[in-house]
């Protein structure tokens, strides 16, 4: 791994405003591929409807503590870890109580770096305690509100999930916008980490052409990897299992796989990830 300002994990938020496009289902799967590679990872689940910790088979009632403590009570963040199936993979899981974050917090002082606070002392226990952990992914919510910022203050950089569909890149300069403004005010430090195109279906000549027109906007910021629409991956969530553990063989767990390497190759390959 590249050696970060802060020191591991890299932080990366898995954001995209427009709902449907694979981001909760790209956060599970590429947390668990990277630890099926080897790496320590954490999904911080900051979505109210906490569909990362139902996909990673954490119930309702196993949520003691959760993001909404960590980022509300200033819960410590090792506090509220649950270890999943996967070996090297826990999670901070998410319930409906988050949904009245940002109403709690709009008095708060320094509100967008409540998460980042938490990080900050996460990293620090870590580092106290001399244990690894290589990754934290943060599966933002599908809107621009005062949680997506919080991740966008605490990450070093921005994974992006784009459906290949008609409308995949409308409302994209939004996010791009959001991103630009987190930069300029709260985190001079945030990089676009990369694009990863999904529900590609390459019988569908439609999916061929909205990826072309992606890869000519934003050129080498777009993962080789593409994520397939495949029925398996859409399956396993009603299982509670990633898709690596439901079907390890299909082609949605492969391409998810085969993403994890190309982030930690990224990583090897450039002292930070590829500026917006």
């Amino acid at each position: 791994m590249s050696d970060l300002k802060n020191g591991p994990p890299k932080v990366i938020a898995i954001a995209n405003q427009k709902g449907g496009v694979g981001k909760t289902t790209t956060a599970i799967n590429l947390a668990t591929a990277l630890a099926a590679i080897g790496k320590q990872v954490v999904v911080l689940d900051l979505d109210p409807q906490g569909n990362a910790s139902t996909g990673l088979g954490v119930g309702r009632a196993a949520r003691r503590a959760t993001s909404y403590d960590v980022l509300v009570s200033e819960r410590a963040m090792e506090d509220a870890l649950i270890d999943t199936a996967v070996p090297g993979l826990s999670i901070i899981p998410s319930d409906a109580d988050l949904s009245g974050a940002e109403l709690e917090l709009s008095n708060a002082p320094r509100r967008s770096y409540r998460l980042r606070h938490a990080i900050d002392r996460f990293r620090r226990a870590l580092s106290a305690r001399q244990a690894q952990c290589d990754y934290v992914l943060i599966d933002c919510p599908p809107s621009l509100n005062l949680l997506t910022v919080n991740a966008m203050t605490a990450a070093d950089s921005v994974l992006v999930p784009l459906q290949c569909e008609f409308f995949a890149l409308e409302g994209l300069s939004q996010l791009m916008r959001t991103i630009e403004l987190v930069r300029a005010n709260l985190n001079k430090d945030l990089q676009i980490q990369g694009v990863v195109l999904t529900m590609y279906d390459k019988r569908n000549n439609l999916s061929g052409q909205v990826a072309a027109d992606v890869r000519e906007h934003f050129g080498d910021k777009v993962y080789d990897t593409m994520i397939p629409r495949n029925v398996r991956v859409s399956e396993a969530p009603s299982f509670g299992k990633p898709v690596l553990l439901y079907d390890m063989a299909c082609t949605g767990a492969q391409a998810y796989i085969s993403l994890a390497k190309e982030v930690v190759r990224q990583e090897r390959s450039t002292p930070e990830a590829v500026s917006a």
